[in-house]
């Protein structure tokens, strides 16, 4: 797992851990856990929408795995559960600080959904974030995303009128902040992680550092866990079935008993896995090639197999389907397995470079097939300029717009699909 260093993991922690047992005030009491569900009522948080799943709404995931793991916890006599909401209410950033500082909780967990920026559909995994320095751009941009809602309670205008997260003396502020709960809440993080991997087979983007405003001013550890992203239809379908939720929430309750126990003095630290590197993009895209047929099929059609974010393109009256795109090893061996398990046995992964400029010929969109021709007021005829028509054994071909690259022509595909001409097909012209 390539988010996790030896040090979480050596027998040197445990002394940091001893060091800690002060500082966090642990005792024989009850162990308080503040549960905080993300966003509620009107900010619905990060979305998307599905053919088959409907609306998929990160206040409403949040909920149910929150619930789900509080129930496990109110199960166990050792723990305290306090939720920041159990109905689709907002409770302000700052009520949900001042709810866990009040009750001099032992650790806050907030939930969360992620959302990758632009029109990214192949990003997914789960990532879990402390308090602390921002460490790049991303982490910045979910930090901004995350903080967006502090002016939706009269309440955070007040507390956070002055803050400018782009302002220096900020940033520097946030860093000084909750140092000294930094390396617990990190060490709770690998461990939910891992539980994320190992027990759900889930990808993990790891333990990461952001400044976020729900986490910043806890008197106590604290984490933010991204459970997947709602605009990846296998996370997606995931995290809003109670499975996924139920999966979510054990790798979460079982990561808090480990933790209660190393604090209580139960040790049991593991031997560390290899670390692995971080993982490199790779400078190619691969997509999957599921088959190669001279029959053109439309979306949901029954031979696709139910299988999400298909690209269909024609060569050489061939056409060649196509699953889903990634630059990134670990995705693109992930999404042939999905192919293979779908029933598309001989499915390989092809590579394609990125913005490749064709050196002879073009890419064009089939917009039609039919035995007759379409009548001049067809809605294809009447919505799109310049629309060719060819007749090959008699059948009328119709094809539109003529571009150099496969991401000029998915651009275009998308634009005609937004004006409701649906099911298009990339074609490559080679002449």
């Amino acid at each position: 797992m390539n988010m996790f260093t030896q040090d979480f993991y050596s027998k040197k922690y445990i002394c940091l851990l001893l060091a800690l047992l002060p500082l966090l005030g642990f005792s024989q009491k009850k162990f308080t856990v503040i549960l905080d569900a993300g966003h509620g009522g009107s900010d619905i948080g990060a979305n998307r929408s599905y053919s088959d799943l409907g609306i998929v709404r990160e206040k409403d995931v949040t909920l149910g795995v929150v619930l789900k793991l509080g129930k496990m916890l109110e199960k166990n006599r050792d723990f305290k559960v306090i939720y920041t909401r159990k109905i689709d209410e907002y409770p302000s950033l700052t009520s949900r600080t001042d709810l866990a500082n009040r009750n001099k909780a032992d650790f806050f967990i907030s939930v969360h959904v992620n959302s990758s920026p632009g029109s990214s559909i192949t990003t997914q995994g789960t990532e879990t974030f402390v308090q602390g320095p921002n460490q790049n751009k991303a982490n910045l941009e979910v930090a901004k995303a995350e903080n967006e809602v502090i002016f939706l309670d009269e309440n955070d205008k007040q507390n956070f009128a002055n803050y400018d997260p782009r302002s220096p003396e900020s940033l520097i502020a946030l860093k000084i902040q909750q140092s000294k709960y930094l390396e617990a809440s990190q060490w709770f993080g690998g461990l939910v992680e891992e539980n994320f991997v190992k027990k759900d087979k889930r990808y993990s983007r790891g333990v990461k550092q952001a400044d976020l405003h729900v986490l910043r001013k806890n008197a106590m550890p604290s984490v933010l866990i991204e459970t997947g992203f709602v605009n990846n239809y296998e996370d997606a379908k995931y995290l809003s079935s109670e499975k996924g939720q139920q999966e979510v929430a054990e790798s979460i309750y079982n990561a808090l008993l480990d933790y209660r126990k190393a604090l209580s003095g139960g040790f049991a630290v593991r031997e560390p896995d290899p670390v692995k590197p971080a993982e490199v993009p790779m400078k190619n895209d691969f997509r999957i090639l599921l088959m190669s047929t001279p029959s053109r099929y439309n979306d949901n059609d029954p031979a696709l197999k139910g299988l999400n974010y298909i690209l269909p393109i024609k060569e050489n009256n061939v056409y060649k389907y196509y699953y889903a795109v990634t630059n990134l090893p670990s995705v693109r061996d992930n999404n042939l397995k999905t192919a293979k398990d779908a029933g598309f046995r001989n499915a390989m992964a092809i590579s394609f470079l990125p913005n490749q400029t064709l050196g002879f010929g073009y890419y064009t969109l089939e917009v039609a097939v039919s035995n007759d021709k379409l009548k001049s007021d067809s809605p294809i005829l009447k919505t799109l300029k310049d629309v060719e028509r060819t007749k090959e054994k008699g059948i009328f071909y119709y094809t539109y717009g003529k571009f150099k690259t496969l991401e000029d022509a998915v651009t275009a595909q998308k634009d005609i699909e937004n004006k409701g001409i649906k099911n298009s097909i990339i074609q490559k012209v080679l002449k």
